[in-house]
């Protein structure tokens, strides 16, 4: 495997690793209706990679309801019960496919792997599906005070690991995370709709196809 300008891999949690999207969807729609704003699929799919409270924001905004921080931080605490609820019931057999087969396909390689996620249930979904102990580097919403697209949280995941961020490639299913990773400096690969992907430097639909193949252009950066 020639990894020649790759040292290490940064994977976003949700919508790469497993998939908690429906999750969230559910447990913000509880809250949305609560609160009488309309909220769909589509909606849910702004909010990837957006942090708790800046998601419950954007919710109140879609409504133009005011609340108080106080009151913003009782919703947000709610909808993070219900969803916590829901991702406490995972399994190993929620990671995605492919996922399992690349990650052992680097550790084979010496390349060095992190979790890059704005997510401060991170430590909760890793351990339900048996990740835990996995990754060299675990950096989430409980040590990053900017969320994305803030690049804080892959600058830190690529600090801990000990490689510059050019050496690092980030795998992101939101458009935020890409934008975060594109400003840290580090090439991404998207995972999900190239339509609203674009931004990243290779779009796959899923991780059964990152190959060899495509993980050694985007390495030796024949990707653009």
């Amino acid at each position: 495997m020639n990894i020649a300008n790759t040292k290490a891999c940064i994977f976003d949690l949700d919508g790469v690793i497993v998939d908690t999207v429906p999750a969230h969807f559910v447990a913000r729609k509880s809250i949305a209706d609560e609160l009488g704003v309309p909220f769909n699929e589509e909606d849910n799919e702004h909010l990837k990679g957006v942090s708790r409270i800046d998601s419950m924001k954007k919710i109140l905004s879609m409504g133009n309801l005011t609340k108080t921080e106080q009151e913003i931080l009782e919703l947000t605490q709610r909808k993070n019960d219900i969803y916590v609820e829901i991702i406490s019931k995972m399994t190993p057999a929620d990671i995605l496919p492919g996922v399992t087969d690349f990650i052992q396909l680097l550790k084979d390689n010496g390349v060095k792997i992190a979790i890059g996620s704005s997510s401060k249930n991170t430590p909760v979904i890793l351990k339900c599906v048996g990740l835990q102990n996995e990754f060299e580097a675990i950096v989430d919403g409980n040590g990053v005070t900017h969320s994305k697209p803030d690049p804080e949280v892959f600058l830190k995941g690529a600090e801990v690991l000990g490689v510059a961020p050019a050496e690092c490639v980030v795998f992101e299913d939101a458009i935020s995370g890409v934008e975060a990773a594109k400003r840290g400096g580090m090439k991404c690969i998207g995972v999900g709709d190239p339509a609203i992907l674009h931004e990243a430097d290779l779009v796959i639909a899923d991780m059964t196809h990152m190959t060899l193949e495509t993980f050694n252009a985007i390495a030796n950066e024949e990707l653009h």
